[in-house]
């Protein structure tokens, strides 16, 4: 297996890391806007230039000399970017021209040793010369002049910072004829072709949603066991949706962390609209929602309209109570009290309270996740589907219409994420909502389906004599 090289844009805020990132990538995974600090988490994505592919990390605007508050999050995040990867490019803005701050930011770089590219970026139209003359005196090398919104450039920037990384490993080839592989190449060779045959299970979509300053950054975190994300005591910490890779108990994940639902009114900033697009796209992307609720707050319309759109696109769900440690008996039963008044639609969701910074309760949400991502995906057999139709029609038949009862022959799976169950039968468009309810309950028990919404459609059959 080739050997994937870590590249890590940084530089000051607004110099274009979160464009050049989208170029890399070939997406717009990163939010990009004339708007500084807008990127503060790292960002991870896959970018390949001719054969050689890469992994780059798109990285907050970086102020190495801040102490305290946010700046200080996302010099850490950005520090950590740096520690992990094979190279880092520095960008540096030519319109813009140096400052103290790149100089800041250069020594910064020459202390930690890392090996170093120096990007000057926003230099169309310029000539090469004139646009990284300057640059010169930040002491890291030959400057790269590009455009990231014009693409210029960015190939010669790559094969630049490439040059002598990823390379393939080295093997060992045995010639028949002369020596003989070892028992232990050979037990290696066979273990490898089983994995290599082993079926592909895919990772599980785990997005995590809520208003904004309810812990989410802060449970991925504690998942994590590191400072992956920044968690802040200030809503809003958290605008773009970054998606983590994770592996606990043989169960493969993507987390995604996004960025807090306010309520519509209260949505200023044009940057605050795309991050609720984002957000809301990475529930449709999900495989399974983690709803969290603060149970420090009341339980507010704005919790039900999320709840509801979760309901809407038929993702499977968790709800988590956060900050549940900080309440005496009398405030957990009136949180109890206001989430099944309020949220009672979402009776098929495992809940669970848990205190995300303490970590307490948090192992059993990971559980009730793969319960709930089993049971949007599982396959139901049509002869069982039928027997349970027919054993909750004996029990309770559907109320008549008229002179006509609707008769329900048989049924079968129709879709998954969420599971879709058809019902075929007779005079079949009477069917009230009420029993619609009595067959979901009754499917649910008996597949086990907690977690997941579930969809019943009906099919009457064509009656060729309805017109006589």
């Amino acid at each position: 297996m080739s050997f994937k090289p870590v590249v890590a844009l940084v530089g000051r805020p607004n110099v274009g890391k979160s464009t050049l990132f989208n170029r890399l990538t070939r997406s717009r995974s990163a939010l990009v806007a004339d708007f500084s600090g807008l990127t503060r988490d790292r960002h991870y994505g896959e970018g390949r230039v001719g054969e050689k592919p890469f992994i780059v990390v798109d990285t907050g605007g970086f102020e190495p000399v801040a102490k305290d508050g946010i700046l200080h999050q996302m010099a850490r995040q950005t520090q950590q970017a740096i520690a992990e990867a094979d190279v880092v490019i520095f960008l540096v803005d030519a319109r813009a021209g140096v400052n103290a701050h790149d100089h800041d930011i250069a020594r910064l770089l020459r202390k930690l040793g890392q090996r170093v590219v120096l990007c000057v970026n926003k230099a169309e139209g310029m000539l090469h010369g004139s646009a990284v003359a300057e640059f010169h005196e930040l002491g890291l090398g030959q400057p790269s002049a590009i455009s990231a919104a014009h693409g210029e450039g960015i190939s010669d920037l790559i094969e630049h910072a490439l040059v002598g990384l990823g390379k393939e490993p080295v093997v060992e080839v045995f010639d028949a004829d002369d020596v003989e592989p070892s028992e232990e190449a050979l037990k290696a060779a066979a273990a490898a072709a089983a994995e290599d045959a082993e079926p592909f299970e895919h990772r599980i979509k785990l997005a995590i949603v809520g208003r904004p300053n309810v812990g989410k950054s802060t449970l991925i975190n504690t998942l994590l066991g590191e400072e992956r994300v920044i968690a802040f005591d200030m809503p809003g910490t958290t605008r773009d949706a970054i998606e983590i890779e994770f592996d606990r108990g043989g169960k493969q994940y993507t987390l995604i962390d996004t960025a807090g639902l306010r309520k519509r009114g209260k949505v200023f900033e044009a940057i605050e609209k795309f991050s609720v697009i984002k957000t809301l796209q990475a529930i449709e992307a999900s495989n399974v929602v983690l709803l969290m609720i603060d149970a420090q707050q009341e339980v507010s319309d704005q919790d039900a309209h999320i709840a509801g759109f979760i309901l809407e696109t038929g993702r499977a769900l968790v709800v988590a109570i956060n900050k549940w440690d900080g309440l005496d008996n009398e405030q957990r039963e009136r949180i109890q009290r206001e989430f099944d008044r309020k949220l009672r639609f979402l009776s098929f969701a495992r809940l669970h309270t848990i205190s995300a910074l303490r970590g307490q309760g948090v192992n059993n949400l990971l559980k009730s996740v793969n319960s709930a991502h089993a049971a949007a995906f599982a396959k139901l057999s049509t002869p069982k589907l039928t027997r349970e139709l027919q054993a909750a029609v004996e029990q309770q038949p559907p109320p008549r219409k008229g002179i006509f009862r609707p008769k329900m022959r048989y049924a079968h799976q129709g879709g998954q994420n969420p599971p879709l169950i058809i019902v075929h039968g007779n005079a079949l468009d009477s069917i009230s909502d009420s029993y619609r309810r009595y067959l979901e309950g009754r499917f649910r028990d008996a597949f086990e389906l907690a977690g997941t919404p579930l969809r019943i459609e009906f099919k009457s059959s064509f009656n060729p004599y309805a017109d006589n």
